[in-house]
C-alpha cells in the first residue's frame, strides 16, 4: 500500500450514516477511533488510502456479521453520490440513450479513466466487455485475509452505476479477491 496514494472520501463518508443506523453514533465513533480514522469533512478532497483501508478492515473485523450489508449499503450510497455530483446529466442521458452494449462500454471507459479515485495504489482494468468484467490488482481495500470475497463496497458502487445507467436489473459478483490470496479482485456484471 502506497503512503501517498489516495481514494475519494466517499469510501469513508458514505459508511458513516450506514454505521450510525446499524450501531449508533457512539459505537461508530469508537470504531473510527479503534481504526485510527478521522471522518473527513463533507467537502474533503482525496483521502489517504491507508485510512480508507483501515475503516473497511475495521468494519469487517469488528462487525463481521453485518460487514457485507454495511459495505454494500455504503457502496450503493457512493454510487448515488457519483450519479448526483460527478457524472454530468448530459453524459447520463447519452449513456442511457445508447444501445446497452455501447452504453456499457462508454461507462466502463469513464470508470477506467477515474479508477484512481476508488482503486488508490491498485491497478484497475476492464478485462472483458462480454461479459463485462473489471479487475483491481493490488486492491488496497482487500489486503486482510478473508474466507470469502470481501469487496462488497466496490461491487455495490459498480452495480449502482450500471443499474441506473445501463442495465436496470444488473448484479455484480466478485469472482476472485485479493483477500483470498488471488492475484486480483475481479468483478463480473450479470445483466438481469
Amino acid at each position: 500500500m502506497s503512503s501517498t496514494a489516495r481514494i475519494g472520501p466517499n469510501a469513508i463518508l458514505q459508511h458513516l450514516p450506514v454505521l450510525d443506523a446499524a450501531i449508533g453514533e457512539k459505537l461508530r465513533d469508537a470504531l473510527l477511533y479503534r481504526a485510527g480514522v478521522i471522518a473527513p469533512p463533507e467537502d474533503a478532497g482525496m483521502w489517504p488510502e491507508e485510512e480508507v483501508a483501515r475503516l473497511h478492515h475495521a468494519v469487517r473485523l469488528f462487525l463481521p456479521d453485518r460487514a457485507g450489508y454495511i459495505q454494500r449499503a455504503a457502496g450503493l450510497a457512493t454510487g448515488d453520490y457519483i450519479l448526483a455530483h460527478r457524472i454530468p446529466s448530459a453524459a447520463q442521458w447519452i449513456i442511457r440513450a445508447l444501445p446497452k452494449t455501447l452504453g456499457a462500454r462508454l461507462l466502463a471507459m469513464a470508470i477506467a479513466k477515474h479508477a484512481w479515485t476508488f482503486a488508490g495504489s491498485g491497478q484497475f482494468r476492464v478485462v472483458s466487455h462480454a461479459p463485462l468484467t473489471f479487475e483491481i490488482t493490488g486492491n488496497p481495500l482487500a489486503e486482510a485475509p478473508a474466507e470469502h470475497p470481501i469487496c462488497d463496497w466496490h461491487a455495490a458502487v459498480f452495480e449502482r452505476l450500471f443499474s441506473r445507467l445501463v442495465w436496470p436489473d444488473v448484479t455484480v459478483q466478485e469472482q476472485t479477491c485479493r483477500a483470498l490470496g488471488d492475484r486480483a479482485c475481479r468483478f463480473i456484471f450479470l445483466p438481469g
